[in-house]
């Protein structure tokens, strides 16, 4: 099957769309995927630094939705031609953590989602000249007309959505608003604070604010700031001075919880200390220096831990967003600006520069 597709040639290179071949007919269990809109993820940008772990060229994109046209089928099969489906993260589905409702962590999320999928299969995806593309990026591979996905991964949501622009709540709102609502459990009366107020921070905001919680959102970015804001946040600038202590002031005493979207090391260590005895800090990004902490940071019973996938099962926690969603509490889709498949390199310069909060790529069929 031949279609179009954004290829990663090089770490350093332009997207090109191009033609690209998949070599194989979904298996028991897989799903073919027509994809109606993808998001663009600061994760799919990340693969430029990753020091070659994860492989090139290849086909990104993680954040896909579309309708299912080609089904393996398999026992138990709940999902079948013709579903509409947002995607999420690839798991096995057999080890401890997937069997506990732990798919984030999987005994084999970095190998699935990461590092360009199962070692025992042969390539499946190619170039137009046969040479062989890393896939199944996040199980999906989405920045192109059609996506091989794992049935299992694939959320089934109402037909009559507008489902070019569910996808990101396969990842990007699934880990902001999950951190709140899973990790955390924030309720009515509780306290948050945010640092960071792009996709992820927002969508933490937004659940947050619908979850009832106080919320004090920390960026540089005053349109950012203004966001935060208007989904019901107090902003405060990263650059407050005794930004600790501004925390703990807006918090009554400090916050209980604390996101981190931003991996730096200097706003982390003054969220801790923004922390009220016993509080939590979750980091989401991913770390590019060692950090340190300073003195006494988690003194008073304070923890911090990683959150990956916002601690979600999909196909518990995209339903619920999409509910609150349609109820008028989580308007995600007010982050989202669209572009054409081809226009993907100037949805990553402006993802970049900060135009665009959350870009949505949408595929522009040629085989019509």
């Amino acid at each position: 099957m031949r279609f179009r597709a954004a290829v990663l040639r090089s770490y350093e290179g332009p997207f090109t769309v191009e033609e690209v071949v998949l070599r194989a007919e979904p298996a028991a269990g897989e799903i073919l995927v027509e994809i109606a809109g993808t998001g663009m993820c600061r994760t799919d940008l990340a693969v430029r630094q990753s020091a070659g772990r994860s492989p090139v060229p290849a086909v990104l994109g993680h954040e896909g939705a579309g309708v299912v046209v080609r089904a393996g089928g398999g026992p138990g099969a709940a999902i079948g031609v013709g579903d509409h489906v947002v995607l999420s993260f690839d798991s096995c589905g057999r080890c401890r953590m997937c069997l506990g409702a732990a798919p984030a962590y999987c005994d084999s999320f970095a190998s699935l989602n990461l590092f360009g999928g199962r070692q025992e299969e042969p390539p499946r995806l190619t170039d137009a000249a046969g040479k062989a593309l890393a896939p199944r990026w996040f199980g999906q591979s989405s920045f192109a007309e059609y996506a091989l996905v794992a049935a299992r991964n694939a959320v089934r949501v109402d037909p009559a959505l507008p489902l070019e622009l569910l996808g990101p709540l396969g990842c990007g709102a699934l880990t902001g608003a999950g951190a709140v609502l899973n990790t955390f459990g924030a309720g009515p009366g509780e306290t948050l604070v945010v640092l960071g107020a792009g996709a992820v921070g927002l969508t933490a905001v937004m659940a947050a604010t619908a979850a009832g919680v106080l919320t004090v959102a920390v960026d540089g970015h005053p349109d950012r700031l203004a966001s935060a804001e208007r989904f019901g946040a107090t902003p405060l600038p990263a650059a407050s001075p005794d930004l600790a202590g501004r925390i703990r002031r807006l918090t009554g005493g400090g916050a209980q919880y604390a996101l981190d979207t931003t991996a730096s090391p200097p706003l982390i260590n003054k969220a801790l200390y923004a922390l009220r005895p016993t509080g939590t800090l979750g980091l989401v990004a991913r770390l590019h220096t060692p950090l340190a902490l300073e003195p006494g940071t988690l003194e008073g019973g304070r923890s911090i831990r990683h959150i990956c996938e916002g601690d979600a099962v999909p196909a518990v926690l995209i339903p619920r967003l999409i509910g609150l969603w349609q109820a008028g509490r989580f308007p995600f889709d007010q982050l989202i600006r669209t572009y054409p498949l081809a226009g993907i390199n100037e949805a990553e310069r402006d993802c970049d520069a900060g135009r665009v909060v959350k870009p949505v790529l949408l595929p522009e069929r040629t085989d019509r």
